[in-house]
């Protein structure tokens, strides 16, 4: 399936419990978290509850469709628990980049690539990626012609882009709505659809059917109410 979208806030339970069941679970506890917030225990949080449905898509994709030996990149990585999940199930060649400075000190950073970069010019060479990662990234500043680009040039040929983000069919506005400094969309249905186009003059393809349906609005922020979206394609 090349696009899914979440319907229930069942999956969303259901996905943490498979994580915990395979003692994958990164994620900081709640209580911890709001301890951290108030400087009441050191560190920083880790993962989103509300994202475990696509954390636990994205894994499993990359468990069925990479070895242990193939090269991975997170994208948009602070705070995310791919890289570190992926650690656990011992694949051996992560990459992890993102602005925020404090990328560098997240769990098990002396065997994860943790770059403090920007992932649209990210400091990789060419070609030298079996899967890139973004979960809940791509609709903060998007900018589609820069992503396809980066992402088609990071990628060797065969590999995935594996993305999770906000949709909803229906466009939903966020004018003047910001957040961690940059610009928000929820994808519509014909939004996804204009960056797969374009993703294909990049040579990045659609891999498998497609489902753009939506069940419900299990996902609320700002003031909005929407689903996710789940993406992947494949690099010619």
């Amino acid at each position: 399936m090349t696009l899914e979208v979440l319907c229930f806030s069942r999956q969303i339970e259901e996905g943490r419990h498979a994580l915990r069941q395979r003692g994958l679970s990164c994620a900081t506890p709640e209580w911890k978290a709001i301890l951290q917030r108030y400087r009441l225990l050191p560190g920083f949080r880790i993962g989103d509850r509300v994202k475990s449905w696509d954390v636990l898509k994205t894994v499993e994709f990359i468990e069925s469709h990479a070895g242990k030996d193939a090269p991975v990149l997170d994208i948009g990585a602070y705070a995310s628990e791919v890289p570190l999940i992926l650690h656990r199930l011992g694949y051996r060649r992560i990459a992890a980049v993102d602005l925020n400075p404090d990328i560098v000190r997240m769990p098990y950073a002396g065997a994860i690539d943790y770059r403090v970069g920007n992932f649209l010019r990210a400091p990789f060479p060419d070609r030298c990626f079996a899967a890139i990662t973004a979960i809940s990234v791509i609709e903060h500043g998007f900018n589609g012609e820069a992503l396809a680009a980066e992402v088609a040039r990071l990628l060797k040929p065969g590999g995935f882009f594996i993305a999770s983000f906000d949709y909803w069919p229906e466009k939903i506005s966020t004018d003047g709505q910001d957040i961690f400094g940059m610009s928000w969309i929820i994808f519509s249905k014909p939004e996804v659809e204009q960056f797969i186009a374009l993703a294909k003059s990049r040579g990045l393809v659609p891999y498998g059917p497609m489902d753009f349906s939506a069940g419900g609005k299990p996902i609320s922020c700002f003031g909005r109410d929407y689903t996710f979206g789940w993406l992947v394609l494949k690099r010619r």
